[in-house]
């Protein structure tokens, strides 16, 4: 497979870790408002960007980008933890 090839590879797979990051902060959006009642599951988006990081990419702006989708999914994963710790302590009232 030519680098090229495997450098759009690896761009589209952290354009969709983005997506999917995004689309969870909605989904947890919802669960914290009560619109939805599951528990959206972050855990399997995290072993994914976990174990797909753990890839070499000698390109450094591809780097540079899934580090920073890498740091975009901790803060929101913050954003969603705090959520559920409040929706907890709402309900124990």
């Amino acid at each position: 497979m030519s680098v090229s090839k495997r450098n759009i590879e690896i761009r589209d797979r952290i354009l969709d870790f983005e997506k999917r990051i995004d689309d969870m902060h909605l989904a947890f959006q919802k669960f914290a408002q009560g619109e939805q009642y599951k528990e959206p599951e972050w855990e399997k988006l995290e072993m994914e960007l976990i174990t797909y990081s753990r890839n070499k990419i000698f390109d450094l702006a591809l780097s540079k980008n899934l580090d920073r989708v890498l740091y975009k999914f901790q803060n929101r994963k913050k954003i969603w933890l705090k959520w559920v710790d409040e929706l907890h302590r709402g309900q124990k009232r």
